[in-house]
């Protein structure tokens, strides 16, 4: 049996990306109705194909959380000029930077290779660049913020000092550098990180370079697994901060709610993302 409403919600997915692609340098010129500043330093890594989504992502976080100290989106290369400006014209706070400008001199040669490989070793390269300098987050482009975003701002004033990932909903790792099965206990979702001090990823990257074969996928998400929990990482309420695929079939978005911080559009739900923009 066809399941109608998953289809018709694919449909109206696209139909709404297409439709905010079409009149993006318009959108980007409308004033975000924000005062309220947060001591967060934001960073996103994205390419070309993701310029409406991560405009999208940008605006809901200065409309639902506050304006952030900067919000840098690392460019994997393929950004052109002209989108690079466009993001800028978002906001002040928002700059671009290429990615080849933002590497860290000394990463290790096994990351710089995954990097020469794939587009998700680009990213783990970016996020071991990260300068951490008080409340820092990462944040991927499909990542819509809600209302109860301004959690975010009673963590960044909290005295913790570890840092906090999203809950993944499934185990989606790369087995060949998990040693153990209790490795894989309470996945880590790379694509939101809030972090309070430098991580020490050699842990995890010593696993890299010794992978005897070529990183694929999961590698850089198992990485980031592997690191945030050798440093005493502490998931986020996955209630709040959602990433669920329950709804997948559905036609409505499931987890929308004003009283969420944000939800992950992973790949199974991304049509969702284009039902909530603009609310």
């Amino acid at each position: 049996m066809v399941n109608i409403g998953y289809h018709a919600a694919k449909i109206q997915g696209k139909f709404n990306r297409s439709l905010y692609k079409a009149v993006l340098s318009q959108i980007v010129s409308i004033p975000i109705k924000q005062t309220r500043q947060v001591a967060i330093s934001l960073y996103a890594f994205s390419c070309e194909r993701d310029l409406p989504e991560q405009v999208a992502s940008i605006r809901s976080f200065i409309g639902h959380v506050g304006i952030p100290e900067t919000f840098t989106v690392v460019s994997d290369g393929s950004y052109t000029d002209s989108s690079c400006n466009l993001l800028c014209r978002i906001h002040p706070c928002v700059r671009v930077i290429p990615l080849q400008n933002f590497l860290r001199r000394d990463l290790p040669q096994c990351v710089l290779d995954y990097a020469q490989l794939h587009p998700l070793g680009k990213k783990l390269s970016a996020l071991m660049s990260i300068p951490i300098n008080g409340t820092t987050i990462y944040t991927d482009s499909d990542i819509l913020f809600f209302p109860g975003g301004i959690d975010l701002i009673n963590l960044s004033n909290s005295e913790e000092k570890y840092s906090l990932y999203l809950p993944d909903c499934s185990i989606s790792l790369d087995d060949r550098i998990i040693y153990d099965d209790a490795e894989k206990t309470n996945p880590v979702n790379g694509g939101f990180l809030l972090f309070r001090h430098e991580l020490d990823w050699s842990f995890a990257i010593e696993r890299l370079a010794n992978l005897q074969e070529a990183p694929i996928y999961f590698t850089e998400q198992t990485i980031v697994h592997l690191t945030m929990h050798h440093n005493h990482g502490k998931p986020l309420c996955s209630k709040k901060y959602v990433l669920n695929v329950e709804d997948q079939f559905m036609y409505s978005d499931k987890f929308a709610s004003k009283n969420n911080a944000l939800r992950h559009y992973v790949n199974d739900v991304r049509h969702k993302f284009w039902f909530n923009v603009g609310r």
